[in-house]
């Protein structure tokens, strides 16, 4: 099965970022992909963290899932929405919520980022707590392919790579696939960006799919990029430094089986 990490630089308007979006995944079908995942704040980086409250929905309602919904029905993709605000019921405060679209364009599964992110290196400061609740459980959903086979793909967002049990505990449930949508500081992705990511895969022996920010936005930030696809071995499969554009690969289960069977390690776990 083909999958696509779609990497974007968003700006600061929704309708723009939206329909930059829309292209991606449009690209991404046409490339052949069932399956394309959109990074984190796909819709919206905005001047401060609180801009993205002014664009938070109710779950299942609004015109980011309305585009979502209409992008996997319209193309027959399994759609990822990397993440989009979704209302709590206090003004102040939103989920930073990862939702699944089917081909049918029915919304079949919602993770909110469990892990929120703080950092300060006396240039860049973060503290997403401010504006954002936490989720508090972790979600897989089950992707059946055009070809019949079914991949159980597990969802976490950004922040939540650097806890490894949250990977142990969907790999325990059987994970095939870990998806982590993503907008790291550069600092912070140029120094642990692709080993996390490597790790994860390797200490899971699973697929690891990861689209991100990557590039100078309007608000001026940048972000560190380098969507990646990372097989059950580490291998990076295929990556992109900076700029919007696709990262794609095929998800192999042989592959997949023969790194499992040649080196068992998930059946000699003691603790």
């Amino acid at each position: 099965m083909k999958i696509a990490a779609l990497q974007m630089a968003s700006g600061t308007g929704l309708e723009a970022n939206l329909a930059r979006a829309r292209a991606l995944l449009e690209a991404a079908a046409e490339a052949g992909a069932e399956l394309a995942v959109l990074p984190e704040h796909f819709c919206l980086l905005g001047q401060r963290d609180t801009d993205k409250l002014a664009i938070q929905e109710p779950w299942g309602h609004g015109p980011v899932q309305q585009m979502l919904a209409r992008a996997a029905r319209e193309l027959q993709l399994w759609v990822v929405g990397g993440t989009l605000p979704l209302a709590t019921g206090d003004p102040l405060r939103a989920r930073n919520s990862s939702l699944v679209f089917s081909p049918a364009g029915d919304c079949v599964a919602r993770y909110d980022k469990v892990h929120l992110f703080q950092f300060d290196n006396g240039q860049e400061r973060f503290d997403e707590a401010r504006v954002l609740e936490p989720g508090r459980e972790p979600v897989m959903f089950t992707l059946t392919a055009r070809d019949g086979q079914t991949w159980q793909v597990a969802l976490s967002v950004c922040y939540d790579l650097r806890f490894p049990e949250l990977y142990r505990g969907y790999a325990a449930r059987g994970a095939d696939l870990l998806l982590v949508p993503s907008a790291f500081t550069v600092p912070t992705g140029q120094a642990h960006w692709e080993v996390l990511l490597r790790a994860r895969a390797i200490e899971n022996m699973a697929y690891v799919l990861a689209p991100a920010q990557g590039g100078l936005h309007e608000n001026g930030r940048r972000t560190w990029g380098h969507s990646m696809l990372v097989d059950p071995w580490g291998v990076v499969l295929d990556e992109r430094a900076e700029g919007e554009g696709l990262v794609s690969g095929v998800l192999e289960r042989t592959r997949l089986a023969t790194c499992r069977t040649q080196l068992p390690a998930l059946t000699h776990r003691v603790l």
